[in-house]
C-alpha cells in the first residue's frame, strides 16, 4: 500500500491521470484516499472479481496509468491482478521472513507471464548492510531487484496519517527523493 499510494501521487505529479485500485480486503489504500483533501489520484476499493470492469471504468474516465494494490499474500486475486498488469512490483523488507515470502508472488508473475521486479522497502539506515545482503539473496530467485530502495523512515507513516504521500508531506526529504527515483526508474522501464 505504501508503494501504491506514493507511486500514484508521483504519477500524477509526472502528468498522468492516475487511478489506484485497491484490491486488498483491508482497503488501506482506500482509507488513505478517504483522508485525502486532494481529489486525485482516484482511489477505488474494488473486489478482485470486478477488476476488469474497474479497469475499463478508469480508462473511460481518462486514467493514463492504473496502479493495483493487492493483498500481501498470494491468492487468486493476485493472479488476476498480475494478468492485468504490465509490471509486477514486489515490495520486500530486507529480512529472511520477507525474502522467503516473496517466492509465491514471483511464481504468480511467472504464471501471468508478466515481468516482476523486487523493490526493497523499509531498509534500515547505514551502516547496516541488510539491503545488499537482501539483494544477493533475491538473485537466487531469478528476478531483478531494483537498484533503488525505500528506507525505513517515519515520514511514510506521518504522510499516510494525513492522507498524503511523502512528496506532499515532506517534499525535500530523503524519503521523497527515494519515491521519485523509484517512479522514474519504473516509468522508464515501462515506457510511460
Amino acid at each position: 500500500t505504501t508503494l501504491a499510494t506514493h507511486l500514484s501521487v508521483e504519477a500524477e505529479r509526472a502528468g498522468h491521470t492516475a487511478a489506484l485500485i485497491d484490491l486488498d480486503p483491508q482497503a488501506s489504500a482506500a482509507r488513505w484516499g478517504d483522508h485525502r483533501k486532494a481529489s486525485s489520484p482516484a482511489v477505488i476499493a474494488a473486489p478482485a472479481s470486478r477488476l476488469q470492469q474497474w479497469l475499463e471504468t478508469a480508462e473511460e474516465n481518462g486514467a493514463t496509468l492504473v496502479i493495483l494494490d493487492t493483498a500481501p499474500n498470494a491468492e487468486l486475486a493476485s493472479l488476476d491482478a498480475a494478468r492485468a498488469a504490465s509490471l509486477v512490483l514486489i515490495p520486500c523488507r530486507p529480512s529472511l521472513m520477507d525474502l522467503e515470502a516473496i517466492e509465491p508472488t514471483i511464481d504468480i508473475a511467472r504464471l501471468a507471464k508478466v515481468p516482476a521486479r523486487v523493490i526493497l522497502n523499509a531498509v534500515p539506515p547505514a551502516p547496516c548492510d541488510l539491503g545488499n545482503e537482501a539483494r544477493r539473496a533475491i538473485q537466487s530467485y531469478g528476478v531483478q531487484c531494483l537498484p533503488c530502495e525505500l528506507g525505513q523512515r517515519v515520514g511514510f507513516t506521518h504522510a499516510y496519517n494525513h492522507g498524503l504521500a511523502v512528496q506532499e508531506f515532506e517534499p525535500n526529504s530523503k524519503s521523497s527523493r527515494e519515491v521519485q527515483a523509484l517512479y522514474k526508474y519504473i516509468a522508464k522501464e515501462m515506457g510511460v
